[in-house]
């Protein structure tokens, strides 16, 4: 079987990267030739982290997609992610509807809110409906979490699977358990246990650091005062961006996000209550809890599902409850241990690549 991605970006974007390019060796070892098209390429993702606008690279985005329309005929499934051109109408979707390509679109994101609750009055009126009518041409929706499935179900979409974002249980070894790690990782771990301070650590981007754990500054720089030997972990942003003294800024890389994230005792996952937020996979969360260790998370959308409080970590809303929450953990090494263990367990159980693979090789052989 032959089967054409068409990515929204490669798979330097972390969204790309686990909804579509992780699968590909499942996908090879069942017998499947996957050939991937991001509308994005590495250039213009370079130059939008570094806040760069590079407007030729989006029309050449535009006309590269185009030319590979050409070639679904040559492919026994389409698989889109999120839409085929973005900010125009769905008219590419409405036209492999006519000539009969059932494609596969996939959703990890509210992206039907950038349309729907555009400020922009032109947008929100010729585009407010178009994610709406890609559910609907298409044969099947996939949906990371259930706010995104029950929009695609109001679309009219015919058939609709929840696959929420995952991780490899092989790159993520548990903190609290003795397995093998590569040399890297296990230097990583030994200097975490030698360490006597205490780690509260978040991984992310500079957009989702700048819309959600920015605005926590005051709490982050009262708890500091309050709890001296707490260090915070930044990962993915290099620049200080006045969060206290004791705040460590990291870069990120593929290569170390899981051995950074091993560093950590607490991870931490705010979100703004919003409607795009509730699209949310809940990734983070995902990432610490598959190193076993507990989240403390905004009481916002699949966070719920994810931080099951007193069980797997901790829901805050108000500045207080996050330190409160930060506090309780640190304390209390025993009820650490044991939510972190729990959180690793659901991994196993529901968020990890070796449980979701299965459901997209029935979905593309169907």
């Amino acid at each position: 079987m032959k089967v054409l991605y068409l990515t929204k970006y490669t798979r330097l974007a972390g969204s790309s990267r686990m909804r579509s390019y992780q699968y590909f060796p499942y996908l090879e070892k069942a017998g499947m030739q996957v050939t991937v098209k991001p509308f994005f390429d590495d250039a213009y993702l370079t130059d939008f982290y570094a806040g760069k606008k590079n407007i030729s690279a989006v029309l050449k985005s535009y006309v590269r997609r185009l030319g590979v329309l050409f070639s679904v005929f040559s492919y026994n499934r389409v698989v889109i992610e999120k839409e085929i051109f973005p900010f125009l109408p769905a008219l590419a979707e409405w036209m492999l509807k006519l000539l009969g390509i059932q494609y596969i679109v996939d959703y990890d994101d509210a992206i039907f809110h950038h349309y729907d609750q555009s400020s922009n009055p032109l947008i929100k009126k010729f585009l407010g409906n178009k994610i709406a009518k890609v559910m609907r041409f298409s044969g099947t929706v996939v949906a990371g979490n259930q706010y995104l499935a029950d929009y695609a179900a109001r679309s009219g979409a015919k058939n609709i699977e929840i696959i929420p974002t995952v991780i490899d249980l092989e790159r993520y070894p548990p903190k609290n358990k003795d397995i093998q790690l590569p040399p890297f990782r296990v230097r990583e771990r030994s200097e975490s246990k030698n360490n006597q301070k205490f780690v509260v650590g978040w991984i992310g981007t500079k957009t989702t650091f700048e819309k959600h754990l920015l605005p926590c500054k005051d709490w982050i720089k009262a708890l500091q005062i309050q709890e001296q030997n707490i260090r915070f972990h930044i990962v993915g942003i290099t620049e200080d961006m006045d969060l206290g003294k004791n705040v460590k800024y990291i870069r990120w890389t593929e290569d170390t996000e899981v051995a950074e994230i091993l560093k950590m005792d607490i991870g931490l996952m705010p979100l703004q209550d919003s409607k795009w937020e509730k699209g949310k996979c809940a990734y983070k969360l995902i990432q610490y809890a598959a190193c076993g260790i507990p989240g403390v998370a905004s009481d916002v959308g699949m966070n719920r599902e994810v931080t099951v409080p007193g069980e797997t970590g901790i829901l805050a809303s108000a500045d207080e409850e996050w330190i409160q929450a930060i506090k309780t953990l640190k304390s209390n090494t025993e009820l650490r241990n044991q939510m972190g263990n729990n959180a690793r367990k659901k991994v196993e159980e529901r968020y990890c690549i070796q449980q979701t693979s299965t459901k997209w090789k029935e979905i593309l052989n169907h």
